[in-house]
């Protein structure tokens, strides 16, 4: 039996009262979709928060946090992430997402992200750790293939690994095998490096370490990056855990929902990926509440200079 036009509309009406009286629940508003930024030197988009994995994944078979872990991995995914960052020196941290990443049946829903850091100069060297890396994923081609902070502690060999290393990532990015090639740092003492290495090479990336607590790479690293069209991958988004001791205790300022925070993992974000130089900022975390946090980090309203500014302010005030 087919309804009258104006029962239709008295049931529509009787509906929507039922609303305002909190009887049904209202449909709710979608989400805000996640802010992304391009990659310079292709315009790819991708998530302004991806997912580190140094010293939280680091999970064999049989440990307890091994299932905690995968779930971390899928609702990375799910949530829409993309950009995962590792390193074959990462402890167990690389094989971990490699073989959770395959079993889970996720690898090619992820920008992977990964480093050349073998102790010694030489291509071959540098060839055949990436070549393990590619095994480990079961890709062909890797997303990104960084050079490791350069040479990282056997500073008089730093220009040998760095050109050595570089090639070695350079021919393989030629080959197809991996899509974009950069450097890493993640301490001061190496920014003069990392700052004549982008002046002298060409790279799609560089990763530093940079935080509302630390905004040295403000001075000239985050504007050659700008300059030189290098996109940027933020570690040690949080210093370490320190800056979360300098807030313990201290409620957000309420002028944080204005940038749309609810917990201090975002103000601390959204102030890094809103710099104009940053791409993406990669906090490694292996719970799954955290994650999800943090990657509301990726969503709603950013801070401009402006609120940049405040926050800074704010923060330095704590």
């Amino acid at each position: 039996m087919s309804l009258s036009r104006r029962t239709l509309l008295q049931r529509a009406s009787a509906a929507a009262m039922a609303v305002l009286a909190g009887r049904l629940p209202a449909r709710s508003q979608p989400r805000p979709a996640l802010v992304r930024k391009p990659i310079p030197s292709s315009g790819e988009q991708i998530p302004v928060i991806g997912l580190g994995s140094s010293q939280t994944f680091n999970l064999a078979p049989g440990n307890p946090d091994y299932a905690t872990g995968q779930q971390v991995l899928k609702l990375f995914r799910d949530l829409g992430g993309k950009v995962i960052d590792s390193a074959p020196t990462y402890q167990r941290s690389e094989i971990f997402i490699g073989e959770s990443i395959q079993q889970l049946g996720i690898k090619d829903d992820l920008f992977i992200s990964t480093k050349v850091n073998v102790v010694q100069a030489g291509k071959a060297a540098a060839t055949a750790q990436m070549e393990e890396s590619s095994r480990v994923y079961g890709r062909r081609t890797i997303d990104l293939m960084q050079v490791w902070n350069l040479g990282d502690s056997i500073r008089n060999l730093t220009d040998r690994f760095l050109a050595e290393h570089l090639e070695a990532v350079t021919e393989w990015k030629a080959a197809g095998r991996t899509r974009y090639i950069g450097i890493t740092t993640s301490r001061d003492p190496q920014y003069a490096d990392v700052e004549a290495a982008m002046n002298r090479y060409k790279l799609d990336f560089v990763q530093l370490d940079y935080s509302i607590g630390d905004r040295i790479p403000e001075q000239r690293l985050l504007p050659l990056a700008r300059e030189k069209g290098i996109a940027v991958l933020v570690n040690r988004p949080f210093g370490s855990s320190s800056l979360f001791s300098r807030v313990r205790g201290r409620a957000l300022p309420a002028w944080a929902s204005e940038i749309d925070c609810t917990a201090w993992s975002q103000f601390f974000l959204k102030y890094i990926v809103s710099h104009p130089a940053v791409t993406c900022a990669i906090p490694a975390t292996g719970d799954p509440a955290h994650l999800r946090e943090n990657m509301e980090a990726c969503r709603g309203r950013m801070p401009d200079a402006a609120f940049r500014r405040r926050m800074e302010t704010y923060f330095d005030a704590q």
